[in-house]
Order: C-alpha cells, then structure tokens, then sequence
C-alpha cells in the first residue's frame, strides 16, 4: 500500500468520524463535540489533499524517468 492511499483512507476515517462527532455534537447542543467533529472534517480533507499531491509528484517523477529512458 503506497503512502498516498494510508493517507487516502486515514483522511477518509477522519472526515467520517468527524461527521459522526459534528451531528452528536448537533443534537445534543455541545458545542465542543461539534468543533471536534469540524475539525476531524478538515483534517481528514488535509489528509486526501496531501495524498492527491504525493500522486501527482509520483507521476511527475515517473513522467520525467520515462521520458530520459527514451
């Protein structure tokens, strides 16, 4: 498993446990839970974002070493 899908799947875990946090933290007024919840959101969303930049230098790399075999 490449560092980009670890990064892919924690990033994934994080958004939906926060978006379990965001909705208890809704229904039962704490306003605390909710700010943890909003915050796990935008770490997992980080987390895919940073997986979709190391792809993208992956391929960038691996576009250039294909390019000077040539």
């Amino acid at each position: 498993m490449t560092d980009s899908t670890k990064d892919r799947i924690s990033g994934t875990v994080d958004e939906t446990k926060g978006k379990a946090k965001s909705a208890v933290g809704d229904l039962t007024g704490d306003d605390q839970t909710k700010a943890e919840g909003d915050t796990d959101q935008i770490t997992g969303k980080i987390k895919k974002g940073v997986a979709d930049v190391k792809d993208m230098a992956n391929d960038f790399v691996k576009k250039l070493t294909d390019d000077e075999k040539k």
